[in-house]
Parts: structure tokens; C-alpha cells; sequence
């Protein structure tokens, strides 16, 4: 096998194990984000909120070298205040958990994480 395929088959059994871990996620009407450790680098954590039959929010939220799971679960809570409005209650739960959930009449959600450039922070997201 030449190396560029082996790496193409790497690769795509990196992704597929990957959203195996994943799941298949379904709507759900509440979500937590879950943190632990600290952030090891400076970085970015982008969480995607994605209402049934809506238009996907991406949030975006600067994590600096040595924040504490606390600090980014309080950092991430206000970046999705400031986003995404009075159809989501968001709150901070057990000092390192960001509750997600929906208000009033919004669907229900998925939420995932798109990327992060953050080491050292570990993240979880449950419903």
C-alpha cells in the first residue's frame, strides 16, 4: 500500500471512530457541556447549537492558557448568552457544567462541538 493511501485510510478510520464516539445525537431539549482539566495553550472552542429544521448557531469562545474548567464553563455560558438569545436558558451547573436548554417554543437542539484549538481542556457534551 502506497503511504499517501495509508494515510488517506488513517485518516478515515480517525473520522469514523470519531463520530462513532459521537453517536447519533438526537434532538434533545436540553444539553450539558461538560469541562474538565485546564487549558494547557491559548485557543478557541467553537460549540454548534442546531435547532430541528433551523439554521445552525456556531459560538465561538476564547479559552487563554490556564483557564480552569470553572472559568471556561463560565466563559462558554457567556458566549452562548450573548448569542443566542431568549429562546435558550443557559446556566452554569456544579461550577464546571454549562446547562443548555430550550425556552418556550424553540425546538428542540442538538449540540456539538466544531473544533478547538484548546489542549489540556477536556470536553464533554451530554443530553
Amino acid at each position: 500500500m502506497h503511504s499517501h493511501s495509508f494515510r488517506r485510510s488513517l485518516l478515515l478510520a480517525g473520522a469514523l471512530a470519531a463520530f462513532a464516539t459521537l453517536g447519533f445525537a438526537e434532538p434533545d431539549s436540553k444539553w450539558r457541556v461538560e469541562f474538565d482539566h485546564w487549558a494547557e495553550t491559548d485557543g478557541e472552542l467553537v460549540l454548534r447549537i442546531a435547532p430541528l429544521n433551523g439554521s445552525p448557531i456556531d459560538v465561538s469562545t476564547r479559552i487563554s492558557k490556564d483557564t480552569t474548567e470553572n472559568t471556561a464553563a463560565d466563559l462558554v455560558s457567556g458566549a452562548l448568552k450573548a448569542q443566542l438569545g431568549k429562546g435558550y436558558k443557559v446556566e452554569v451547573d456544579d461550577g464546571e457544567d454549562v446547562v443548555i436548554k430550550k425556552s418556550g417554543k424553540t425546538p428542540k437542539f442538538e449540540v456539538s462541538m466544531v473544533s478547538s484549538s484548546v489542549t489540556g481542556l477536556n470536553v464533554k457534551i451530554k443530553h
